[in-house]
């Protein structure tokens, strides 16, 4: 499968993505536990089907001492015993900010107190900067049909 753009050589795509990889970064440094933002990243990209944002969070999460019990088993994360009451209501959280359109109501008021009971303010601000970061950048790739299966853990330094 080709790209339908090549965010490298088009000039547009080349200045706007170095503000959006900024934007990576700083989430990247902020107080939201680097689990928990891998944990978002790939429920957010499941369900957004971004196959590009799979391969690569899957892998750097894997590379960060991840195991592999536990990024298989994000996609069922309700029925799993092996994240964190915390982990829990960061990966609720994404799924409600994700399916806006599915929940005419958008974020409950349950989800947003079960997650801000386990991340302090700062936190929750980074938490849901990445579910509204990790949407758009799913879609920029779905759009354009990035391809998937070659990337390499670390090939975007944080």
């Amino acid at each position: 499968m080709d790209a339908r753009l090549e965010y490298a050589t088009d000039p547009t795509a080349g200045k706007t993505l170095k503000h959006v990889m900024g934007l990576g970064k700083t989430l990247k440094g902020s107080p939201l536990p680097d689990a928990t933002q891998e944990l978002v990243a790939l429920r957010v990209s499941q369900i957004n089907g971004c196959a590009v944002c799979l391969d690569m969070h899957t892998k750097e999460a894997a590379a960060a001492g991840e195991t592999a019990v536990r990024l298989n088993l994000v996609a069922a994360w309700r029925e799993a015993t092996v994240f964190t009451a915390a982990e829990r209501a960061a990966l609720e959280l994404a799924e409600e900010g994700t399916r806006v359109g599915d929940a005419a109501g958008g974020v409950s008021d349950e989800v947003w107190n079960r997650a801000a009971e386990h991340y302090e303010k700062e936190q929750l601000t980074a938490l849901v900067i990445l579910i509204s970061f990790m949407n758009m950048v799913n879609r920029l790739n779905i759009i354009t049909q990035q391809p998937a299966g070659d990337y390499k853990a670390g090939q975007f330094p944080h």
